[in-house]
């Protein structure tokens, strides 16, 4: 069965590069799914989690962001960060959701409530694909 080379890097280094049968993702217009011989494509990513299929495992990868290239025999994708799931810090990712979820909350006038959106997907990314 052909496969796909799938490399994660992001402005720290390489996260991953492994091959893959498929390659599922969110971009901004919707979801991708990714097989070989795909015709070649950019799009921009959401938060979200990058779901990697092989044989009858499937990977996640949690991305903040970035931009997806696919060629026909490769997929690469630059996050803004990217996390594996074993180098998630479960705790600190409830800690920062119920940290977004009182800002969100907040009637002050001085809170940024973008980021503080932001914050709370990152955060709840972080969690679906850490747990």
């Amino acid at each position: 069965m052909k496969t796909l080379t799938v490399s994660v890097v992001t402005p720290d280094g390489p996260v991953l590069e492994d091959t893959y049968d498929m390659v599922s993702c969110v971009a901004e217009n919707g979801e991708l799914g990714i097989l070989p011989g795909h015709i070649p494509l950019v799009a921009p990513l959401t938060i979200s989690a990058i779901r990697l299929k092989r044989e009858d495992s499937t990977e996640q990868i949690a991305v903040n962001g970035g931009f997806l290239e696919v060629r026909p025999d490769k997929v690469t994708i630059l996050a803004q960060s990217a996390e594996k799931p074993a180098d998630i810090d479960v705790e600190r990712a409830k800690e920062a959701k119920a940290r977004a979820e009182q800002r969100l909350q907040s009637e002050e006038d001085h809170i940024d409530f973008k980021r503080a959106e932001l914050a709370l997907k990152k955060a709840m990314n972080r969690l679906k694909v850490g747990i």
